[in-house]
């Protein structure tokens, strides 16, 4: 494992990113209002396995190819843009006149699967992962690099998923407070979308 001098402001670093609101924050607070405290867990849970799979591609080297080869990036860019802001139409389109959605079975594996994918085809986290981790490795150390990034990895994947899952429960108990009568619902249901679709423009549009 790296030294000490290296693992302490790794930690301090890590937590920091943590509690920051980001993205993956204002995306499981809009899963949440749409689709409740189960749906929103299912989608932090999809997160996370997005993004155990950029710390094994950081491991191999392949998140390596955003950096070298712009037009990989500006691709998975717009479609992970695109992909959010069809997440966000759905949910503006749903149910229209009646309650928000309740998630169960099938709804359920679609809100991890739309969260895994999401996460996947987000680029920036993959340049987060080759420019944050890099940092806190040490060649000198016994255990090999591929190693190293994949436990460090492991480590901020799951501090971020902790903070996600914060996410989840005050998102929860704002929502039981605003959605006592229809129009709250409506409220909510509007609010939830236009963050998927914000998230998307904002990807699309930003300049790295």
């Amino acid at each position: 494992m790296p030294p000490i001098e290296l693992l302490l402001p790794f930690f301090a670093a890590t937590l920091a990113f943590a509690i920051m609101p980001g993205p993956a924050i204002l995306y499981t607070a809009a899963q949440t209002i749409a689709r409740g405290r189960k749906g929103g867990f299912f989608a932090v849970f999809g997160i996370h396995v997005g993004g155990f799979i950029h710390v094994a591609a950081a491991a191999a080297g392949l998140s390596a190819i955003f950096a070298h080869v712009p037009e990989a990036y500006a691709v998975l860019k717009i479609v992970g843009a695109i992909y959010l802001v069809w997440l966000g139409i759905q949910i503006l389109r749903s149910h229209a006149g009646g309650s928000l959605p309740g998630v169960q079975g099938k709804s359920l594996r679609r809100t991890f699967l739309d969260s895994v994918l999401v996460e996947v085809l987000n680029p920036k986290t993959a340049l987060f992962f080759i420019a944050f981790l890099p940092q806190f490795v040490d060649p000198a150390a016994a255990w090999p690099l591929w190693l190293q990034f994949v436990v460090l990895g492991t480590v901020v994947n799951v501090a971020f998923s902790l903070g996600d899952v914060i996410t989840v429960l005050i998102t929860t108990r704002m929502v039981r407070l605003v959605t006592q009568n229809s129009l709250g619902e409506r409220l909510a249901r509007w609010f939830s979308g236009s963050i998927l679709v914000g998230l998307g423009v904002h990807l699309a549009v930003s300049r790295d």
